[in-house]
């Protein structure tokens, strides 16, 4: 990767949508599995790793062969489109997305919308968000083009419609299919992995994050953000649920809340609240660790009054709500991060202050809205 003081300036951004603004993935990641097993069929995880960028019609050829389906691709594509359907008005955005929109627009930056993805289901997926339609300069599916993403036809089409020089676009990829397509188009590039734990297969990029909270435009010749609170970054509210045993969260497999973004790594502060007791503050580190099938989620809170509560082994909830930093060391590592007396400090203050106040996140907690909140 390129030392950024050397990068050109940027004047336009170029933003994938499923896996990079929205988690979509994430929220039809189960449709295959329920559609082979219509068919006496197992889902393959390496197959489906391969599939990552892939336009539908690429994927759906590939899903067809690989599976010995007896469809033809028109009509696999005809019965499991309409699974899809549903589920994506569920899609959220992920973390830093809308706060990046938001900064770039107010500041009069152009950026645009590539994805693999045909217009039509492009205009489906955002048209759940206020307000996306119409802040893009542009948006482009990958029907809209000759080809679709390792291509880089999509890319340079959206910098041609922007009347910008695609050596002065940026383009912020999920997929290693899209990093590809995008340095093919003379770009520079930003990684955020939807598959965390293959991040060192993006080396081909400029730079490569954990999630958009990490993203700094003033190393692209941005504008930068003003947005953190005396060394904390507010961030959309994120709920979790489980059992908190030996110093880590064991989340709910069968929650109906979102499942936690593969992006979301690094030390967050928030509120813990235990059944029947009430709420504390917290700091939290999460990030990855190895088991024998493979990377597993590892949420460590750490309560910051501990000597009140007697919580081990107790169901909690806990509400993410601000971002406290990622590691100082080089590298994408994707261990847990150590919590600091430093950042136990940061934390106690940050959730002292009216954009972390407890009595703006009473509503998200589930049930007992009667217990009281630690001070």
């Amino acid at each position: 990767m390129e030392n950024w003081h050397s990068m050109a300036r940027i004047s336009a951004v170029i933003f994938d949508l499923d896996g990079t603004l929205l988690n979509t993935e994430q929220v039809t990641k189960n449709i295959l599995k329920e559609f082979l097993a219509k068919y006496g069929k197992v889902q393959d995880s390496d197959k489906e790793r391969k599939r990552l960028g892939m336009t539908f019609k690429e994927s759906s050829i590939a899903i067809v062969n690989d599976y010995d389906l007896p469809l033809t691709t028109e009509q696999f594509a005809q019965e499991i489109v309409p699974m899809y359907h549903g589920k994506w008005l569920l899609a959220k955005a992920l973390p830093g997305a809308n706060r990046l929109m938001r900064h770039l627009h107010k500041h009069g930056v152009p950026f645009a919308l590539a994805s693999n993805s045909l217009r039509k289901n492009i205009d489906g997926k955002i048209s759940h968000h206020d307000g996306w339609k119409e802040v893009f300069t542009v948006i482009l599916g990958s029907d809209q083009v000759k080809s679709g993403k390792p291509s880089p036809d999509i890319f340079l089409e959206a910098a041609k419609r922007m009347d910008v020089d695609p050596l002065h676009c940026l383009v912020i990829e999920d997929s290693l299919v899209g990093v590809k397509a995008g340095k093919a188009a003379g770009m520079k590039v930003v990684a955020v992995p939807s598959l965390q734990i293959e991040s060192d297969s993006y080396s081909i990029a400029d730079s490569i994050l954990h999630s958009l909270l990490e993203f700094q435009p003033e190393q692209w010749g941005l504008p930068q953000f003003g947005d953190w609170v005396d060394n904390t970054l507010p961030i959309e509210p994120i709920h979790l649920a489980g059992v908190f045993s030996d110093g880590l969260l064991q989340t709910y497999s069968d929650t109906e809340l979102p499942a936690l973004p593969d992006q979301i790594w690094g030390l967050y502060i928030g509120w813990a609240k235990f059944d029947g007791k009430k709420v504390f503050k917290a700091v939290s580190s999460i990030g990855w660790s190895i088991c024998g099938c493979g990377y597993k989620r590892k949420i460590q809170p750490c309560i910051l009054n501990e000597s009140d509560a007697d919580t081990d082994d107790s169901k909690m909830q806990l509400l993410l709500v601000g971002y406290l930093r990622r590691s100082c060391s080089a590298g994408n590592i994707l261990n847990n991060l150590d919590i600091l007396d430093e950042d136990k400090l940061t934390a106690d203050a940050a959730l002292n202050l009216p954009a972390f106040s407890h009595k703006s996140c009473a509503s998200f907690f589930l049930g007992d809205a009667e217990d009281g909140f630690a001070p």
